[in-house]
Formats: structure tokens, C-alpha cells, sequence
């Protein structure tokens, strides 16, 4: 393998490293907060039949969640007499 090669591969393989820390450190001091993202808002997990990111279908959504800033979650202003949860609800699922 030439020199170049070489320093090609080992300059990819750091930035791939410090992309994995930069991620990390970004998700690092956040929670799962179910019940307070808008619809096709949300990080993850909306119900069976969905994929993944931006698929809930109803506003608060109870089983969808979106990462929030740790210790928010629970405290967050939504209308009516909502509130986020660290774990999955049963409330505002679609019909």
C-alpha cells in the first residue's frame, strides 16, 4: 500500500472517531421525553408500524419521544393538563 493510501486511511479512520465522539457527546446530558414532540416531530418510536424519527402522527403523542436536555423532561409547559414522561404513555395515540 503506498504512502499515500496509508495517510488517507488513518485521516479517515480519525474522522470517523471523532464524528462517533462528537455524536456522542451531543446525546450525552439528554433523555428519552415521551409526550412532547408535535406531530412528525419526533427522535423515535411512535407506535407499532412506524419506522423511526419524524413518523408520529398526532401532537404529544404519547409512545413517541424526542430527546430532551436531562432533568426537563417531566417539567416541560404543554397544553392541557399534559406532561412528559420518561416512559411510554397511553394518551393523544392516532385513532
Amino acid at each position: 500500500m503506498s504512502t499515500f493510501m496509508k495517510t488517507a486511511a488513518i485521516a479517515g479512520a480519525m474522522t470517523a472517531a471523532l464524528a462517533a465522539q462528537t455524536t456522542t457527546a451531543s446525546a450525552a446530558g439528554q433523555e428519552k421525553c415521551y409526550g412532547v414532540s408535535l406531530a412528525g416531530e419526533n427522535d423515535c418510536k411512535a407506535g407499532a408500524g412506524t419506522t423511526c424519527a419524524g413518523t408520529s402522527t398526532v401532537d404529544y403523542q404519547g409512545n413517541a419521544w424526542t430527546l430532551v436536555d436531562a432533568g426537563t423532561c417531566t417539567e416541560m409547559e404543554l397544553p392541557g393538563d399534559r406532561m412528559g414522561s420518561l416512559e411510554e404513555l397511553d394518551r393523544d395515540l392516532p385513532a
